[in-house]
């Protein structure tokens, strides 16, 4: 592992999967076909701060369901891409759209399909619980689980190296 928390101080963008990041990696099938998934407040809470602070945040996810859409829409993350076979060529597309090098990037993802993306980020972070192929190339584990707190983790530290983190907007959701 790099010494991530130098490389913090750059970041402009978050970027998550989100089975397995912001969430648990389980689902629960309703009886209607929708897979219900389990998200944590305080990640919530800090990817809006993250956004009222002015930081790009996005969700690139393979998996993809109408939950999923509503809980990015009450976050207000506005770039979400779901059903996603290819997450670099999302990514490229992203970074190109805002005009974002791949050093501005934090990306955390858990699994096989973000490996790639994870060695191409400027910060590549993963919960504790994430493959061990992905353990092994990230600059940053979360101490803490997908689902459990691993988004609010990096956020936080993020946004405590830059100077953002704990002030009068942080009071309000």
């Amino acid at each position: 592992m790099s010494n991530y928390k130098e490389k913090l101080q750059g970041i402009k963008c978050f970027i998550f999967d989100y089975d397995g990041v912001l969430t648990d990696g389980t689902v629960y099938p309703s009886a209607d076909g929708e897979m219900m998934r389990a998200a944590n407040v305080k990640d919530g809470y800090a990817l809006q701060l993250a956004i009222k602070k002015g930081y790009k945040v996005a969700i690139i996810s393979g998996g993809k369901s109408k939950t999923m859409e509503k809980r990015m829409e009450a976050l207000k993350i506005t770039d979400v891409f779901l059903g996603v076979r290819n997450k670099k060529e999302v990514y490229d597309d992203f970074l190109k759209k805002y005009d974002l090098q791949n050093e501005d990037v934090l990306y955390m993802g858990d699994d096989i399909p973000d490996y790639q993306l994870l060695q191409t980020v400027g910060v590549a972070t993963c919960p504790s619980d994430a493959a061990e192929e992905i353990i092994e190339i990230v600059d940053y584990v979360s101490h803490k689980p997908g689902g459990k707190g691993a988004v609010r983790d990096i956020l936080r530290q993020t946004l405590k190296v830059q100077g953002k983190w704990f002030d009068a907007e942080a009071f309000y959701w």
